[in-house]
């Protein structure tokens, strides 16, 4: 939906003052800081109109009003006007963070220097680790219960359980794991699982469930061990009030940084894009709490996408400055992992 040149510039105006002090913005306020020659009442008029067309809300206790998601993604996507942020401050926040230690501690730093400059939370979702293994075995336990050992190329060892449907013998235990130590040593679990698909229709219907079981518990266990999302700062989003202002919301913090799982589809599905992307809450269901925005940015390592990072914050966070926080980062893990 279009808007006029006037109700930009009020709609600017109302998203940059409630972001500075986190007060209903009222006609009179607009009137002074939008630099508009209107009277209160043509104000008003213009107010009345973003908010029949949901960009604006009048909370109950105020006369005032405030930004809706959908204020804020037309503020974001076509208001906005990002502030410059010297490239060198990071670059030198970043190497005084250890920028020159293994993979493992540059993707550490990274999520401790956007939380600190943001002063909100730094994520990062770390490349996935290839779950490569050397040998398995197979070892029967009872009937319909097989011990799976997986050998990894440096000699760990992995122990899982698998329930089948199938009560198999000894040796078709062994020739299983002979037919996949043989075809398949040395591989990932996911390369073997692309190669299942085609590669064992000759086979018999039972033998190829338990290799392809065998394949799915595999990955899952060489993956346990690997720390796939860093987090840093998440005491910062405690003091934002409108994150933590009643026991509920406080609650889903604390739910979305134990569980994890809906923040790492929601930055799985931005590194597929390019760029920064801006999830606002009330407008993605990606996003666990209304009130909570998520700015990230894809990272690469020798030119390849490899994972995503960003900034956790409130709907109401200065998006003007952490915008260049999460690009110019994602700019400078790249070089430095591809540097590695």
């Amino acid at each position: 939906m279009q808007l006029d040149t006037r109700a930009q510039t009020l709609l600017k105006a109302l998203v940059e003052r409630y972001i500075a002090d986190g007060q209903p913005v009222g006609s009179r306020a607009l009137s002074k800081i939008s630099g508009l020659e209107l009277s209160p009442a043509t104000i008003r008029n213009v107010m009345a109109d973003l908010e029949e067309m949901g960009f604006v809300a009048s909370p109950h206790t105020s006369a005032g009003r405030v930004p809706t998601p959908r204020g804020y993604r037309v503020f974001v996507d076509t208001l906005l006007t990002v502030e410059a942020i010297d490239e060198n401050v990071l670059v030198s926040r970043m190497q005084g963070s250890g920028f020159q230690h293994s993979s493992q501690k540059i993707i550490a730093n990274a999520a401790q220097v956007l939380s600190s400059l943001s002063q909100f939370a730094g994520v990062v979702l770390t490349p996935r680790r290839e779950s490569v293994f050397q040998q398995i075995e197979f070892l029967r336990l009872s009937e319909k219960r097989i011990l799976l050992v997986i050998v990894s190329p440096n000699g760990d060892v992995q122990n899982r359980l698998l329930l089948t449907d199938v009560d198999y013998t000894p040796a078709q235990l062994v020739q299983s794991a002979n037919y996949i130590n043989l075809h398949y040593g040395g591989l990932s679990f996911e390369h073997v699982r692309l190669r299942l698909k085609t590669e064992l229709r000759e086979l018999q219907d039972d033998m190829t469930r338990l290799m392809q079981a065998a394949v799915e518990t595999g990955s899952d266990a060489m993956s346990d061990d690997s720390e796939t999302m860093v987090i840093s700062g998440e005491r910062n989003l405690l003091s934002v009030t409108d994150l933590s202002s009643n026991m509920t919301s406080l609650r889903k913090l604390f739910e979305m940084f134990e569980q994890k799982t809906g923040l790492m589809q929601l930055l799985d599905v931005s590194s597929k894009a390019t760029g920064v992307q801006i999830f606002i809450g009330g407008e993605s269901q990606l996003v666990p709490m209304e009130d909570m925005s998520i700015v990230t940015a894809p990272y690469q390592q020798g030119g390849r996408i490899v994972g995503t990072l960003g900034v956790i914050g409130p709907t109401r966070m200065a998006y003007e400055r952490v915008i260049p926080i999460v690009d110019i980062t994602a700019k400078l893990l790249s070089n430095a992992l591809s540097n590695t």
